[in-house]
């Protein structure tokens, strides 16, 4: 799930994935915009067949805290 997610920035954001580290800000670090916010979601939702909660999104700011959101949710994949 982690990599799969790691994957899913890493490809929005055109990085290596080994670039991308936990403590990463969506919008200061990797320079996200509201529709890149959006689009992650999207591919976030389509990749695990889910869909987030948009008020609990609004809280995660950085990489480590979309890891740990997936983790609560206890994807798969």
């Amino acid at each position: 799930m982690r990599d799969k997610i790691l994957g899913l920035i890493a490809d929005q954001f055109e990085l290596d994935i080994d670039e991308i580290d936990d403590e990463m800000r969506i919008v200061e670090d990797l320079g996200a915009d509201s529709i890149d916010v959006v689009e992650l979601v999207m591919s976030i939702e389509d990749e695990f067949s889910i869909e987030l909660d948009e008020e609990h999104i609004k809280e995660l700011s950085t990489v480590g805290d979309i890891i740990e959101y997936a983790q609560e949710l206890n994807l798969e994949g």
